[in-house]
């Protein structure tokens, strides 16, 4: 398990993580979103062990993480910015990372390798973006520890080798307790694999819940009302919270907080002329609990 405990993080004047705590749960896949400019990266570097906290502390299995060797060794970080030496092939580098972590398995990731179509003899240097992504994330895979951190882990790929990396993760998860945290803009991407989610806005956080639950208490409803009627009983009745609404002519979109058998009665009782409830998408999950804070892009002048 990982504990973030009131973790503050400044570099000179700029704070890029503020008071944050957070519990990651073992055998699980951790979506970590945010607005530009969240901290993300900075919290993925202090789970790693490559930032030390100004304050409060992170533990992974009631260890530290800064300067513990032991723990880092259970630790692989697949970083958003791609660095290779020059003149490694993908043998020397999965050879030279089989000296940093006891577990590799060189003989998984020469098979991933010849599975992915990557020549295990040619220069890293000639590889696309893509395929440098692939080398990374087979490499993470066959270091065998027990979390892999990925920064924006599916930039780069197409859809099969997407499809395959997802495979391969939740293989893992199944067979020897992966824990893996992905860092993405692409929220569809993480909606597929995430089983909790962790929001970041301006270096603390907004929400951390399981995937299953928030959709289960954050819905949309499009409906028409009644002739000279209104919300009110909508917004007046409790457990429910109104956090966006929209017009176009009669037809009302809304995006509310609450449980969906008290939505679900809240409109039953009012005899609309129409009423649904829309699953949301954690992109408009994304939205509607930004907005709250005042993250917006009404407040963009164009």
């Amino acid at each position: 398990m990982i504990e973030i405990n009131h973790v503050t993080k400044a570099f000179d004047d700029v704070t890029a993580v503020d008071d944050l705590s957070i519990t990651i749960r073992d055998k699980s896949v951790f979506g970590l979103i945010g607005t530009n400019g969240a901290g993300k990266s900075t919290l993925i570097r202090m789970i790693s062990g490559i930032y030390k906290c100004d304050f409060g502390n992170i533990q992974i299995e009631n260890e530290d993480v800064f300067e513990n060797e032991a723990v880092k060794q259970n630790i692989f970080l697949i970083p958003e910015e791609q660095y290779f030496m020059s003149n490694y092939t993908p043998l020397l580098l999965g050879k030279y990372y089989a000296t940093q972590y006891p577990n590799f398995d060189m003989d998984r990731y020469l098979k991933l390798l010849d599975d992915f179509g990557l020549d295990k003899d040619k220069k890293i240097r000639s590889f696309s973006k893509g395929m440098k992504k692939q080398v990374q994330m087979l490499l993470g895979l066959s270091a065998n520890t027990k979390y892999l951190i990925c920064d924006e882990t599916f930039d780069g790929l197409d859809p099969v080798m997407r499809f395959a990396v997802k495979s391969l993760i939740a293989n893992d998860m199944v067979e020897r307790g992966l824990t893996c945290i992905i860092s993405s803009h692409n929220l569809r991407e993480l909606e597929d694999v995430c089983d909790y989610i962790g929001l970041l806005h301006k270096g603390g956080i907004l929400l951390s819940e399981e995937l299953d639950n928030l959709k289960f208490n954050l819905h949309k409803v499009q409906c028409v009302l009644q002739e000279d009627d209104t919300l009110e009983s909508i917004e007046t009745t409790e457990g429910i919270k109104i956090i966006h609404k929209e017009a176009r002519g009669r037809l009302l979109t809304l995006t509310l907080e609450g449980n969906e058998e008290l939505v679900n009665k809240a409109f039953e009782e009012k005899n609309c002329v129409f009423y649904e409830i829309i699953p949301l998408t954690l992109e408009e999950i994304f939205i509607s609990k930004t907005k709250e804070v005042g993250y917006d892009v009404k407040s963009i002048n164009f």
